[in-house]
């Protein structure tokens, strides 16, 4: 089989008490993407991971979500890139964000871990920060100490329509990086 052009990483926690909450936005996304790309997201053998991959335009783009909990993901996605004999740059990690406001997004070629656990273990196992990441905002709206609560609760009724959107514009960000470019993805989706 062909390797992809794209491999798109959400980081999320397994299991179904966390699938609707804020810190899984990125699984949110990758099944949203498989779902518009006709993938199914199966069980990797060996592999602490789904993953599936289709078609869109010319380009064909693999989709995983890490089965091991967020704070563990580096191993995971360290191993998707040799199963699918990716280079780093042609990755793609999705994760949510709480210095953004909720729907915003945040597309760049590297960086820190902002404070994100699941990015940090990446780029440990990687030895690298040098891989393009997606941030999406779930907002702040938490009292001080509570943020592990607040990013393992679902997105209240009022931040559901700003969300949906959000998962639209983040599955067309990664189409367009895909197709075109991060630089012209990050001109026409950061913000």
């Amino acid at each position: 089989m062909a390797t992809p052009d794209l491999l798109a990483i959400g980081l999320g926690n397994p299991g179904p008490s966390y699938a609707n909450t804020r810190h899984n936005i990125g699984f949110q996304v990758v099944e949203a993407l498989a779902e518009r790309l006709g993938a199914t997201l199966r069980p990797l053998s060996g592999l602490d991971a789904r993953a599936g991959r289709g078609p869109h335009k010319d380009q064909v783009i693999a989709l995983a979500q890490p089965l091991t909990y967020m704070n563990r993901s580096g191993q995971a996605v360290a191993a998707l890139l040799d199963h699918f004999e990716m280079p780093v740059e042609r990755l793609l990690v999705i994760v949510d964000d709480l210095h953004l406001d909720t729907g915003q997004l945040r597309l760049r070629p590297s960086g820190s871990s902002g404070g994100h656990n699941g990015l940090a273990d990446i780029a440990k196992a990687l030895d690298t920060k040098h891989f393009p990441r997606l941030r999406i905002g779930i907002g702040k709206d938490y009292a001080h100490g509570e943020q592990a609560d607040y990013v393992l609760s679902p997105f209240s009724a009022q931040q559901q329509p700003v969300i949906e959107e959000a998962r639209l514009r983040a599955c067309n960000a990664v189409l367009r990086m895909a197709t075109d470019s991060l630089d012209a993805a990050m001109n026409r989706y950061n913000g």
